[in-house]
């Protein structure tokens, strides 16, 4: 009797956690045959706000009628029918699903896109199966749906500008393509004007936003991309505290024209930060807006946190690149000594800190701020080639042209103090010039070090942004009309972004960083260092 009891307390129990049955309120799926869902369904959607995002994506293959079964079948999958007394999940019968594909597969193999493993019809029971119960439309059931043609491939001056798919009436919602025109919002790329957000626009094609992991590559080379991202930002985290670090026990060390390298390592040291955080607060709370990529940032969020440490600081490293150039060349060129070049330290921190704090409230007050697919961060010009040229393409241009006209004009002042030196002759000049070879050769070096990083950086830029058009538009219109990014080059650009940090440590390379080290470790302190100034010719 006690066993019957407990049964029936589970039973009950079961019951009661069992989801309750709602009704269907995705457009697409309202008016299919039956009107209760419930959820969470079988891709673990805990909303129909959720599935519907999803879910209407394939709004265009169902308006241009690839197959009669899949409106169905899509409902079916991500709004499942539910019984008040039936608990057991009722999914279309596989002969739904392989009439579906049947119709809507060559279509899709032709714009790049494979029919979803997840939507596999050999999962599905079969009609007339005992054990399980399944859907079938009655009037769909001995009728088989042939392949329709794939619509008319656009003109060759509509692959040229996505603005012509504009032309002519819209067909549907997702779709803004007449028959003479293929641009239409096709999976991968999301349809949100059913959702109310029409003013979205991708490639020209209105009511179409970018899903929040992008559209252009596999898991597997955007689970390789996270990877890369976190390695090369936790180098980069790693060098420049070391260098922090250094600077703090034995500041000394560091005079002007060095100081700035400090304050470069420590803008990068954000910087690294700033990348990191996805490691932390994740890819889709940074980056994305729900099912769809982050295209602004209003208000305080982990998005425009990220936004800050990475853009801000990132700016600001590159005028400290500036200030570091040209104070270089006041001693070697003008021969000033390091109090005279501190001297106007307020000066250097003044445009080194307001200059990226404009552009940074600029940027936030502009709406630019966008998630980056990839990286899984937020920062400006990820979805406008308008905004990345302004706020991050032009800004880097003039930064490397100034810091790289100061660098070359204080090598120049070098080579000749070098050569006074040699001819000056008498005791001390060879010691001279050795000191002066060596602080032009560590000064080379990391130039070097900076000026290629910075330069390949400003390339993938330019690269994205004369570029991301013509992606989009083979997305959005097809596979013959545009290109794909070179995953390649989206890599190297995130390693060199990150590299200047890594190789800011260069300069503490030495022995007397070591020194600086086992005093601390001694309980010690670090002795101050010998006056060094290039003085007339001097060091």
């Amino acid at each position: 009797m006690l066993g019957v009891w407990v049964w029936a307390c589970v039973v009950a129990a079961a019951a009661a956690l069992q989801p309750r049955c709602e009704e269907i309120t995705i457009p697409m799926c309202r008016g299919i045959g039956y009107n209760l869902t419930s959820f969470p369904n079988g891709l673990d959607h805990d909303t129909q706000d959720e599935a519907g995002l999803e879910v209407h994506q394939y709004w265009p293959l169902v308006e241009i009628k690839c197959s009669a079964d899949l409106k169905f079948f899509l409902c079916s999958v991500y709004t499942p029918i539910c019984f008040e007394d039936y608990a057991m999940p009722v999914p279309a019968c596989r002969s739904v699903c392989e009439r579906a594909r049947a119709g809507c597969a060559p279509l899709m193999q032709k714009y790049g896109f494979q029919w979803p493993e997840r939507m596999a019809c050999e999962k599905l029971p079969r009609l007339g199966d005992p054990d399980h119960l399944c859907m079938e439309e009655n009037d769909r059931a001995q009728e088989p749906e042939p392949p329709r043609p794939p619509p008319r491939r656009p003109y060759k001056n509509h692959c040229k500008d996505p603005k012509n798919c504009e032309s002519g009436p819209a067909a549907s919602p997702g779709e803004v393509a007449s028959e003479e025109c293929a641009c239409a919002c096709r999976p991968p790329l999301v349809s949100v004007r059913a959702l109310h957000n029409a003013s979205a626009r991708t490639a020209g094609v209105p009511g179409c936003a970018l899903p929040c992991r992008g559209p252009y590559f596999t898991r597997e080379e955007k689970d390789f991309a996270a990877v890369w991202v976190a390695l090369w930002a936790g180098l980069c985290a790693f060098s420049t505290l070391m260098t922090l670090t250094t600077f703090v026990i034995d500041s000394q060390r560091f005079k002007y024209p060095e100081r700035p390298i400090v304050y470069l390592s420590a803008c990068y040291f954000m910087v690294a930060i700033g990348y990191l955080a996805r490691l932390v607060v994740g890819h889709d709370e940074i980056a994305c807006d729900g099912a769809l990529l982050k295209t602004s940032s209003n208000g305080p969020s982990a998005c425009t946190l990220v936004f800050v440490l990475v853009y801000f600081f990132g700016m600001s490293s590159s005028i400290w690149w500036v200030v570091l150039s040209f104070a270089w060349f006041l001693a070697a060129g003008l021969k000033w000594g390091n109090e005279a070049i501190a001297g106007h330290a307020q000066y250097y921190h003044l445009a080194a800190w307001l200059i990226p704090a404009a552009k940074t409230v600029a940027v936030l007050l502009a709406g630019a701020v966008d998630g980056d697919p990839v990286a899984g961060i937020c920062y400006v010009g990820n979805t406008s080639s308008e905004n990345l040229k302004r706020y991050v393409l032009a800004p880097l241009i003039v930064y490397f042209a100034l810091g790289a006209t100061f660098l070359l004009a204080g090598f120049v002042s070098l080579f000749r103090i070098r050569s006074v030196i040699k001819r000056q002759g008498g005791i001390g000049a060879g010691s001279k010039a050795d000191k002066l070879e060596k602080l032009m050769i560590r000064i080379g070096v990391f130039s070097v070090l900076y000026a290629v990083p910075a330069g390949v950086v400003i390339g993938c830029f330019a690269y994205e942004a004369g570029g991301r058009e013509d992606w989009l538009q083979r997305v959005a219109c097809g596979s013959a009309c545009g290109g794909k990014p070179v995953y390649s080059a989206l890599m190297l650009k995130y390693f060199m972004a990150l590299a200047v940090g890594i190789t800011s440590g260069v300069w503490i390379w030495s022995g007397k960083t070591l020194d600086s080290w086992r005093r601390v470790w001694r309980g010690g302190r670090a002795p101050a260092p010998a006056h060094r100034a290039l003085v007339k010719g001097t060091v």
